[in-house]
């Protein structure tokens, strides 16, 4: 009698889970959230959450489910910051085909950025050569000839020796005469004064 009892027991477990369960599947149908079918719809839900690190949180799970974003006409663009350059897609994530087709284009735009790399290289070796051959050819610059002949230098003069005795009519003579008179005429007023 216990093992049916210890049966009945694990069936009544089994049916209160199964039943716990479809009532919360039932609760979360008719409160109306439904699964995101995009991006934006994503979006939209997460933008119901009451503090601003799960808002977040949500949006960034959003961008790591759906890789696309919704286009204004319709349809779907998928963004590749490699090549920086947006594709069509059909749905909110790039199928298999759509995503080889993606790879193919990346080859490609990696092939281009190569040649344009080569290219460049390939141009600045071109004109370092050219330079090189350039300041090869050209002759060293020499100084301009002098077109004018060195000025030379003054000579000294030879010393003219002067009569010491002044003669009353020159004005050197005279001069030097009034400027003593009125110097002895200064100083002597200066003398007097107690």
């Amino acid at each position: 009698m216990t093992l049916t009892r210890a049966g009945l027991t694990l069936t009544t477990t089994a049916f209160l889970a199964l039943l716990a369960a479809a009532v919360l599947l039932v609760n979360d149908r008719l409160s109306g959230r439904q699964v995101a079918r995009d991006f934006e719809e994503c979006q939209e839900q997460a933008e119901t959450s009451s503090s601003e690190a799960a808002r977040s949180t949500k949006i960034n799970q959003c961008g790591e489910r759906f890789a696309g974003r919704r286009k204004v006409g319709g349809g779907y663009a998928y963004y590749d910051f490699m090549q920086n350059r947006t594709f069509d897609i059909a749905g909110p994530n790039p199928n298999e085909e759509e995503r080889k087709q993606i790879d193919r284009s990346y080859v490609e735009f990696l092939g281009t950025q190569r040649q344009e790399l080569l290219s460049s290289e390939s141009a600045k070796r071109q004109s370092d050569q050219e330079q090189a051959a350039l300041e090869q050819t050209r002759q060293p610059v020499e100084p301009p000839p002098v077109l004018a002949e060195k000025i030379p230098l003054p000579v000294k003069r030879p010393l003219v020796e002067r009569s010491k005795t002044c003669e009353d009519g020159s004005l050197s003579c005279s001069w030097a005469k009034l400027s003593a008179t009125v110097k002895n005429a200064f100083a002597s007023s200066s003398r007097t004064r107690p």
